[in-house]
């Protein structure tokens, strides 16, 4: 059975999240979902930037697709990219280079490491368990809110013990598994 917090505690202040938490565990959580049958999404993506059907997209649409694909890359990260490769910003890129500068984004940003030091850090026992009213608390009102429905759609994947904890190493694994694709 869930606990769920008082008023008191909704009301009590709370130290500020590190820079990367909740952020980095919403940003991956998205974007892990996304990750099954990646290739046809990609090419179906890159396909909608593509104007003149030349199989290649403006080198300053990147960012843009990069983002419309689920990973978050700074312009900063994209520039790089785009630089790693030679590819001014007024140039263009085809699909092969697309698919390389997107396997590094995704190799980068590990959502499941990402999750798993976020969650370590409200685990302050470090008992390897947390508990899922302040798991709510944290997604849905820090940083990079998720909604209820989000954090619903999330805890419906842990296996929520007796006492409202959540075995997070467990759960990390889980919904970072590709989503089912049937």
């Amino acid at each position: 059975m869930a606990k769920f917090l008082s008023q008191d505690q909704i009301n009590e202040p709370q130290p500020p999240p590190p820079p990367h938490f909740p952020h980095g565990v919403c940003r991956a959580w998205r974007s892990h979902r996304r990750q099954k049958g990646f290739s046809c999404e990609f090419k179906e993506c890159f396909s909608l930037y593509d104007k003149n059907h030349k199989g290649k997209i403006r080198a300053a649409d990147l960012l843009a697709v990069m983002r419309c694909l689920g990973v978050s890359p700074t312009p900063a990260e994209a520039q790089r990219h785009l630089h790693l490769h030679k590819i001014e910003r007024n140039a263009e890129l085809d699909f092969s280079t697309f698919l390389n500068i997107m396997y590094r984004q995704m190799k980068q940003e590990e959502p499941e490491k990402e999750i798993l030091t976020a969650l370590a850090m409200i685990d302050r026992e470090k008992r390897g368990l947390i508990s899922a009213a302040e798991l709510r608390a944290k997604l849905t009102r820090l940083g990079e809110k998720l909604s209820e429905e989000e954090v619903d759609d999330l805890l419906k994947e842990a296996k929520i013990g007796p006492n409202g904890t959540i075995k997070y190493e467990e759960f990390t694994r889980t919904i970072c598994l590709p989503a089912a694709d049937y």
